[in-house]
C-alpha cells in the first residue's frame, strides 16, 4: 500500500483520498480539528500545522508529502519535503509577490500596486489570507493602505475563466480544458466545462509559465479574467481546486487522481472531458437529497460537514445534462444557500 501524507484535512484532502483509493493509495492527514472531514476517509493526526513532531508522525513513511491549501505554514512544508514545493507556496500566499511573479514572466494582469499605480475606484486587497472574497474593499476615493495590503485596478471582464495544469516529476504537462466561473458574494457558485469559445492555447501558456518557473509537480489551477478577447492573470492555487471538482465524473482522469499520480511519479493520466459538464456548489446548506437526485445525471458528493452560513458543504456534477435540468439543480443549491 502506497502511503501519501497530506497538511490540511478539508474536503480536498477527503477527495484526494478518494481517488487513491483504487489505486491502491491511502491517505494520512494533519489538521487542528479533530472532526476535519478527511477523517472519514482516512489516517487523522490532530495538532497544529507547524508542530515539529507531529509533522514528522505525517511523514513517516510516506512516499510522498502533499498539502490541500495554500496557506500551510512555509517552514512544515520544508520540513517534510511536500510537493509541490514550498518555494509555489510562497508566491501564492502573498498576493504582491504572486503579481511581481506574474509580471517577471511576462504574464498580463491588472494594474497593482499603490493608489496611484491602479487609478480610482480600486479593489484593495489583503496580501496574505484572503479567499472567497475575503479581505477585500472597494475604495473610490485616495486613501493611506496598510502595510498588508495590495491595491488592484478594477477590471471590467467578460467573465472569470479557469485553467486547471498537471506536472509530473519528468516535466511532463497536460491542461484541462478552460472553465468559466460564476461567483457569488466572491464564493463559487457555478462552473462549466470547457468554457465556450475560451482562448485555450493563451491560458495553456500562462499555466506553463508557473510550472515551469516553479519546477512544479502536481495539479496547479490558475484563475483569469477574460477582458476583449486577452487574458489577465488574477491568482493561482497551488493545489486541487474548486474549479476542477466537474474532473470527477467529467474528465478521464480526475485532478484529484492526477495530483497523486504526479506527486509518486506515476504517469499522468488523460485530461480530455467526457462532455459538457456543470459543476454546482452547495454552500451554506444542503437543498432536499430526493429532489437533488431526481435530476436526470445529477451526481452528488457530500462533504461531511456540518452546515453554516458561507460553508462549502458539497457539489453536484452534470454532464451532457440538458440545461433545464443544471437550471433545476443550480436553483435548488441557491435556495439552500440562502436559507
Amino acid at each position: 500500500m502506497t502511503l501519501v501524507g497530506c497538511i490540511g484535512g478539508g474536503q480536498l484532502g477527503r477527495m484526494l483520498a478518494l481517488a487513491g483509493a483504487p489505486l491502491g493509495v491511502r491517505l494520512r492527514f494533519l489538521d487542528p480539528a479533530p472532526d476535519a472531514c478527511a477523517g472519514d476517509v482516512g489516517e487523522l493526526i490532530v495538532g497544529r500545522y507547524d508542530d515539529p513532531e507531529l509533522l514528522d508522525r505525517l511523514a513517516a513513511g510516506a512516499d510522498a508529502v502533499t498539502y490541500e491549501f495554500e496557506n500551510v505554514p512555509v517552514a512544515a512544508a520544508r520540513r517534510v519535503h511536500a510537493v509541490p514545493d514550498a518555494r509555489a507556496l510562497e508566491h501564492a500566499q502573498d498576493r504582491l509577490v504572486e503579481k511581481e511573479l506574474f509580471r517577471r514572466l511576462g504574464i498580463p494582469t491588472a494594474r497593482f500596486g499603490t493608489v496611484e499605480e491602479t487609478g480610482l475606484p480600486a479593489l484593495v486587497k489583503s496580501r496574505r489570507l484572503g479567499y472567497d472574497g475575503k479581505g477585500q474593499r472597494m475604495i473610490d476615493a485616495d486613501a493611506e493602505l496598510a502595510g498588508d495590503e495590495l491595491a488592484e485596478e478594477v477590471v471590467s471582464f467578460e467573465r472569470e475563466l479557469s485553467v486547471l495544469a498537471v506536472r509530473g516529476r519528468g516535466g511532463e504537462t497536460a491542461f484541462y480544458p478552460p472553465v468559466e466561473n460564476e461567483h457569488r458574494g466572491g464564493v463559487l457558485a457555478v462552473s462549466r466545462s470547457p468554457a465556450t469559445g475560451a482562448p485555450q492555447r493563451e491560458a495553456e501558456e500562462i499555466a506553463r509559465q508557473l510550472l515551469d518557473e516553479l519546477d512544479y509537480v502536481g495539479v496547479l489551477a490558475v484563475e483569469l479574467f477574460e477582458v476583449g478577447g486577452r487574458l489577465l492573470a488574477n491568482e493561482f492555487a497551488p493545489r486541487v481546486h474548486n474549479t476542477g471538482h466537474w474532473t470527477i465524473e467529467g474528465a478521464e482522469t480526475s485532478q484529484f487522481e492526477n495530483h497523486l499520480r504526479a506527486i509518486l511519479g506515476l504517469p499522468l493520466g488523460a485530461v480530455e472531458a467526457r462532455g459538457s459538464a456543470v459543476m454546482v456548489n452547495l454552500v451554506g446548506g444542503i437543498p432536499p437529497l430526493e429532489r437533488v437526485l431526481r435530476v436526470p445525471g445529477a451526481r452528488v458528493h457530500l462533504y461531511g460537514k456540518e452546515p453554516r452560513p458561507g460553508r462549502k458543504l458539497g457539489h453536484v456534477t452534470l454532464v451532457d445534462a440538458p440545461e433545464e435540468a443544471v437550471a433545476e439543480v443550480v436553483a435548488l443549491a441557491l435556495d439552500a444557500w440562502e436559507s
